[in-house]
């Protein structure tokens, strides 16, 4: 099978995957306790004011209804308005994807650059003292809550030592780089040991095949080894791994947004559920569910590039 076939066979893959995306992101909002209506009157609620804002709402149509409309609005690239903002849902969530969008690419870099030297460091000591020490240290880390992580760091580098701001998201690319810094290292500290490990094993593997004994042999330096022949085909293994991992990185950013209060997509969600904007809800849950789809069709295309014999199964 060709790469565009294969292409083509993916996305066809992923029509059914995003239809159900869709109906459990609808049903399971509406499973939601509380009314809408009466969370946004408040001590102004009446009988008459909440059936005219159910109405208003579309509250009061049978749940097959709603999810009719929910269809078409989708169809024409719409989300509906949010309940609270009164706003166009898709414009209330791109305002606010940014944030979490960065924060997210901000942490994949991050843990990449822990990981990689990492685990190159403790291959070339496989099952030394510096090997020990370093699955021992990031265990660890891996052990940690990323909330009790955050709010650690949060302490330290931002109270005791105040290198980083305590909050906020920074108006130029500097400042957000800056003040993403503590929440991004959070998630990458998280995010690294399992990226490290799979790296780990998988380089000494590869240094242990024929072809790269060979290199060896004919006096190839250490640092052009582990770069031509043992990094390619060791990252292999760990772009799969991350991108499976970025749906954990999506979900993770609402803890961690919350913690270092950055005005994404995490804290938007936490304000929805408490004011039941359905379509809000509805909107953040399809938006991750989308990203987690082509993040990992990427990951299977990346992968294709790097081993094409993906390609013919």
């Amino acid at each position: 099978m060709n790469f565009p076939r294969f292409v083509a066979r993916r996305m066809m893959q992923l029509v059914p995957v995003i239809f159900g995306i869709v109906l459990i992101v609808f049903l399971f909002v509406r499973l939601i306790p509380g009314d809408p209506a009466s969370i946004m009157l408040g001590a102004y609620a009446t009988p008459e004011t909440l059936a005219a804002l159910r109405t208003d709402l579309g509250l009061d149509r049978p749940i097959w209804a709603q999810f009719g409309i929910f269809l078409g609005d989708l169809a024409q690239g719409q989300f509906g308005s949010s309940m609270v903002y009164r706003r166009p849902v898709l414009e209330v969530v791109l305002e606010r994807m940014p944030a979490t969008m960065m924060l997210t690419v901000y942490a994949v870099v991050l843990s990449l650059l822990i990981c990689v030297p990492l685990a190159v460091i403790a291959a070339l000591h496989n099952n030394g003292l510096v090997d020990q020490i370093i699955r021992s240290v990031t265990t660890l880390a891996l052990a940690m809550p990323t909330f009790w992580l955050g709010l650690n760091l949060l302490i330290l580098f931002a109270v005791i030592m105040p290198l980083f701001p305590v909050a906020g998201y920074g108006a130029t690319f500097g400042q957000r780089l800056w003040h993403l810094f503590l929440p991004a290292l959070t998630i990458a500290l998280h995010l690294a040991p399992t990226l490290m490990r799979t790296l780990r094993s998988t380089i000494i593997e590869v240094m242990q095949s024929p072809h790269v004994e060979f290199a060896r042999t004919k006096g190839l330096p250490p640092g052009k080894l582990i770069r031509r022949h043992v990094l390619r085909n060791g990252l292999m293994a760990t772009v799969t791994i991350l991108g499976v991992n970025i749906g954990w990185l999506m979900g993770g950013s609402v803890v961690i947004e919350n913690v270092f209060n950055v005005p994404g997509l995490g804290s938007l969600i936490i304000s929805s559920v408490d004011a039941r904007d359905y379509p809000v809800i509805q909107g953040i849950a399809l938006v991750f569910g989308l990203l987690v789809i082509v993040i990992n069709l990427a990951t299977d295309l990346v992968y294709a590039i790097l081993d094409p014999r993906v390609t013919y199964e």
